[in-house]
């Protein structure tokens, strides 16, 4: 088996350095002996065959941008429909929707990947920690970092990523609050941490989407349930953050970025 994780635009939605998410991916997937490569993809280029596409957070005018490239170039969307995994985070959630409001004030077209569409909301910017209950039974709480002002409302072609136990996530109707979104192998969400590296089940459960339909495409046999890795310091950071998180000691808990080691990422092939 073989794996291709594509960051999409990094240079533009690599705001709240959700390109992580790429890099967690690609290292959970080597540390279980699967080849795998990371792809940095520019938006100046043809978006580059891939088994898994992660999109970050950024700016509104970046976020236009990136959405116009996206539509115009098409592969995400073609990749999708082949049974790609799609991972979009914040501004890269309201990207892969309908549409979501530019600093211009006017609605801007998504790509349309799942079936959610984000407006402006008219109350403070959610800014702080997050703790949700994944709606998929197989996912313990999902733990992250939230800093936006769109409301996002799911329509009936996607589903719920999670229920908000504490923070906004896609902010629509008080005491029913939802976090993200899935269709398929294309999930969205507001959680930043990278969110891949504070809920490594979350990341195993794409993993195992992109080998699938990196099988399926390539006509391969289906790949066997992934080897089990030693997670205790990302566990560890999970506690922490989960901690941090509840709403006991949110207000009174001093709180501070965390992060795992970095890799060196020179001469990735």
């Amino acid at each position: 088996m073989s794996l291709v994780v594509v960051v999409v635009y990094p240079e533009l939605l690599g705001t709240y350095g959700d390109g992580g998410n790429g890099v967690v991916l690609w290292r959970r997937a080597r540390w279980r002996g699967i080849r795998s490569e990371l792809l940095m993809a520019s938006s100046d280029q043809p978006l580059p065959d891939g088994d898994v596409y992660c999109l970050g957070g950024g700016e509104d005018g970046p976020q236009v941008q990136a959405a116009a490239a996206l539509r115009s170039d098409g592969r995400l969307q073609g990749a999708a429909d082949e049974g790609a995994v799609v991972l979009a985070v914040c501004a890269g959630y309201q990207i892969i929707g309908t549409s979501f409001p530019g600093a211009d004030g006017e609605q801007h077209p998504g790509v349309g990947l799942l079936d959610v569409a984000t407006v402006k909301g008219q109350g403070p910017r959610a800014v702080g920690e997050v703790l949700a209950g994944p709606f998929d039974p197989g996912l313990p709480f999902l733990t992250g970092f939230e800093n936006h002002s769109g409301v996002t409302t799911v329509g009936p072609g996607a589903s719920p990523l999670a229920a908000v136990q504490v923070g906004s996530g896609n902010g629509v109707g008080p005491g029913h609050l939802t976090e993200g979104a899935v269709s398929g192998r294309v999930m969205g969400t507001y959680l930043h941490g990278p969110v891949l590296a504070r809920n490594p089940a979350l990341a195993d459960l794409l993993l195992d989407w992109g080998l699938k339909g990196a099988a399926e495409r390539r006509g391969q046999e289906l790949p066997t349930p992934l080897a089990v890795l030693d997670d205790a310091e990302e566990e560890a950071l999970r506690a922490e953050r989960l901690a941090s998180g509840s709403p006991g000691r949110r207000r009174s808990r001093r709180r501070h970025r965390t992060a795992p080691a970095g890799d060196d990422l020179r001469g990735v092939p």
